[in-house]
This record gives structure tokens, sequence and C-alpha cells, in this order.
């Protein structure tokens, strides 16, 4: 991806890129270490549907797309920019969205119809994806970067409506992603994630009981 505004970005980044330790043999930079506390806050946030997330979402966002394209990871990094974009509409949605029955927007579990449809999504934009990414970029992942970049797409998406199955999409995706920027020596990241996925778990705990006690389901009554 030869793209010189992209290269230009990255330059500008590079005062952020400096090593702050190593970590197994790989340096860790400050960009990354400040990403990595802004993501654990943003999902605590999302656990306990409080839209401060969304705003935590897309700082946390904006680093991770210049970590991962100076990684060539370009499918995540073109992720996290879509990420900016959904979070102000996941935004408005925690504060003003409504159910289909008109009420204030709950966290509630998809239909059958609706897990179907999200299976098919994945499994057909993946190959489509991996297939771009390797066309238009020099990934030397593409498929790996693909997956990954699809699944958590869905992910976001189930998120913004608050359906309790985003945390099983999260899951997946944060298992499958320790492997990935392991492979890429992100090490930092590559643990924030394994913690993402103990997360994902606890968030999956956490909104049962509020599709047990649909009271609960419109979280706290905050304005951000």
């Amino acid at each position: 991806m030869e793209l010189a505004w992209l290269q230009a970005l990255l330059l500008a980044a590079r005062p952020l890129m400096a090593s702050a330790f190593t970590l197994w043999g790989s340096p860790v930079t400050w960009l990354e270490i400040v990403a990595f506390v802004l993501s654990l806050a943003m999902v605590a946030a999302n656990m306990r549907v409080n839209p401060l997330g969304w705003p935590l979402a897309m700082a946390s966002s904006a680093l991770y797309a210049l970590l991962f394209a100076d990684s060539k990871l370009y499918g995540e990094a073109a992720l996290q920019l879509f990420f900016i974009t959904v979070s102000l509409w996941g935004w408005w949605q925690w504060l003003r969205g409504r159910g289909d029955d008109g009420t204030a927007l709950r966290v509630h579990r998809l239909t059958r119809a609706g897990l179907a449809w999200l299976g098919a999504g994945i499994l057909c934009a993946w190959p489509l994806a991996a297939l771009l990414l390797g066309r238009a970029t020099d990934s030397d992942v593409p498929f790996l970067d693909a997956l990954a970049t699809v699944a958590s797409v869905a992910g976001q998406l189930l998120l913004g409506r608050k359906l309790l199955e985003n945390w099983l999409v999260w899951l997946g995706v944060n298992v499958f992603s320790v492997g990935l920027f392991a492979y890429k020596a992100l090490w930092l990241t590559a643990l924030l994630y394994a913690l993402f996925a103990l997360l994902s778990v606890a968030g999956w705990r956490a909104w049962m009981k509020r599709v047990a006690h649909p009271a609960q389901g419109a979280g706290p009554a905050r304005r951000w």
C-alpha cells in the first residue's frame, strides 16, 4: 500500500512509535501502551452498558490504526477507521436508539434468522475481503487479516444494537487475534486480546443477567 498520505501520517506519529520497553525480544511502543489502556477502559464501560465506551473506542481505534498500518496489517488498520465511524452510530444508538417496540434500546438477543444471516454474512465477506487485501496491499497474511476484520465488523454492529451475541463474536475474534498479533510480534496487543477474550466471557455473563432482567437492559441513565 504505497499511499503518500499514509506514509506521511506514520512519519508524523514516529515519536509515539518510540520503544518504551522490550517484551519477549520485541519493542513495545508508547502508542501501543496508550491504546492498550484506553481499550481496557472501553471494554469495562461496554460491560456496564455505559455510553462512555464509545468515545474511548474512537480514541483507541485511532491509535491502533496507526500501529496496525505500521505493521502492514492493513485490514486491521482499515477496520479501526471503520470502528471510529460506527462508534458515532453506536454512541447515538445507546443514547437515543429504540427497539422494535419503540421503547428505549435494551440488551436483547438475536433471532434464529438473525444468527443465520450473521454466519452467512461473515462467510461470504471473508474471502472477498481477503481478495481485496491480497490485491490492493502488500499484506503477508491477507486471509487471516480478512477474517479478523470481517468478524470484527459484525461484532461492532451487534454491539451497537445491544445484541447479546456480540460477546460471542468478540470471543472468537479475540482468541483468533491473539495468534495473529503474536505472529506479528505485537506482544502487548496480543496480551490485550487475550484479556479481551476473558472479558468477552465476563461481558456475556453480565449481559445475560440483563436479558433475564429486562429492566436492567437499558443500562445506566448516563448522558456523555
